[in-house]
């Protein structure tokens, strides 16, 4: 689904952008490795470029502050946010939808 989604973004002109983490503690936030798409709007999670799902939460730091943050991709829920505490969850197909009907303006 995240490849799809990739190809689609593409097509529709949606531009990519460098991505931006938060600490895991909430504070802060990290420039990353990584360009692309976030997929929700509070910008926790995100597909790259490069046809990845990433979490959008990091270590920090200050070698992370100065250097920006390096992200693993991880392997995408078929529910975003399931199991969160604010109870607030989305199914992935969904979540990329709504980004896709959104376009660059989305976020």
């Amino acid at each position: 689904m995240i490849q799809d989604f990739v190809r689609a973004a593409g097509e529709a002109g949606i531009p990519a952008e460098p991505l931006v983490a938060r600490g895991y503690d909430g504070r802060g936030l990290y420039r990353t490795n990584v360009q692309g798409w976030y997929l929700k709007r509070d910008r926790s999670v995100a597909a790259g470029t490069d046809g990845e799902f990433y979490v959008m939460s990091v270590q920090g730091g200050l070698t992370a502050r100065l250097r920006g943050a390096q992200l693993e991709p991880s392997d995408p829920p078929l529910e975003l946010g399931r199991g969160g505490r604010d109870g607030e969850s989305l199914p992935l197909d969904e979540a990329i939808a709504k980004r896709l009907a959104g376009g660059a303006t989305w976020g």
